[in-house]
């Protein structure tokens, strides 16, 4: 990996602060200090290797035939096969085409370590040419991964990780009607090749005096919110070192919300190259989550909130995140 590319084990956001925090448990409170304890170590892909090796540096998923029955089981878990009294197998590739064997759950909160791939799907995939399902994370090119979008059956292609390791997550699928025809068919197709800006806002209602009034109203509440968020020390620490520039377009206007490093500005317009397009067709629901009166999460899950690109769940996290940190501070 070229030194500009090189990561550490443990990512940074991953390594708590020094210091810790109370807890009351009882009516007595505790104090809970951050510490680590360091276990690094190295592991051997044994006989998986090959086919590691092979998604890291030839872009191919292998199999194990059976030299017997011709059974493909992939990932290649057996040398050996149990049917045929353990009969050699024969590494094989597969196809990158395949089809989803159930729905896959998404993950929408992880920790630290994970925190950068959600909003993720998870599930097993039976690749042209294999007898047996790859586990494999699933995702989206059309905005916001959510529920109903990626079903049993879907065909789905393989994607390879522009950079990889030599790990099961060097390779993720998306459904193959996002993609073209020629990209569904080529071999070894990495995530640069795909389209990731390729979203399709949901078309809004037309606006009314009605709308107009409301839509005013409520991005009076957001600026309250924001003032108060900018004020209260968690809620600044939530967004500390983080810079976005995010577009919300409603029914009854378009505002922006930024976030500088601690602050969080809410204003109206309509800003070039966004960072992040939010649209609803209601304000409220944006309010009602940065209010903590309701979870952007859900919203998004529910359709009721849309945004334009999955790897910025991240940001939807810190919002979260502060509202929780102002409703906590608001109990004191």
């Amino acid at each position: 990996m070229p030194e500009a590319e090189k990561k550490k084990v443990i990512p940074l956001e991953a390594i708590p602060d020094v210091g810790g925090h109370t807890v009351n448990v009882g009516g007595r409170d505790y104090l809970v200090l951050n510490d680590a304890m360091f276990t690094f170590y190295q592991r051997s892909m044994g006989e998986f290797s090959p086919f590691f090796l092979a998604l890291r540096d030839e872009k191919k998923i292998l199999g194990s035939r059976c030299t017997h029955c011709g059974q493909v089981r992939v990932p290649p878990f057996m040398t050996r096969c149990p049917d045929c009294n353990f009969a050699p197998t024969e590494l094989v590739e597969v196809g990158q085409v395949g089809r989803m064997l159930s729905t896959p759950p998404i993950t929408y909160f992880a920790n630290s370590l994970f925190q950068k791939q959600v909003p993720f799907g998870r599930g097993r995939v039976l690749l042209e040419g294999a007898d047996t399902a790859l586990s494999v994370n699933v995702y989206t090119s059309k905005g916001i991964l959510v529920p109903g979008l990626v079903k049993k059956d879907t065909e789905v292609k393989v994607v390879f990780r522009d950079s990889r390791l030599g790990e099961i997550s060097d390779i993720f699928v998306v459904p193959a009607s996002e993609l073209t025809p020629e990209q569904v068919a080529k071999p070894g197709l990495q995530e640069s090749e795909v389209n990731w800006e390729a979203a399709e806002e949901p078309a809004l209602t037309s606006a009314g005096p009605d709308e107009a009034n409301r839509f005013q109203e409520l991005y009076g509440q957001l600026q309250t919110l924001a003032a108060e968020m900018n004020q209260t020390e968690r809620a600044r620490k939530d967004i500390a070192d983080w810079r976005r520039q995010i577009q919300v377009k409603t029914t009854g206007g378009q505002l922006v919300l930024e976030i500088n490093d601690g602050h969080l500005e809410v204003r109206e317009g309509i800003i070039p190259s966004p960072d992040l397009v939010m649209v609803c067709q209601d304000l409220d629901v944006l309010v009602r989550g940065l209010a903590y009166k309701g979870s952007l999460t859900q919203a998004i899950m529910f359709r009721q909130l849309w945004i334009s690109k999955n790897a910025e769940f991240t940001t939807i996290f810190k919002l979260e995140r502060m509202a929780r940190s102002l409703a906590r501070s608001k109990k004191k």
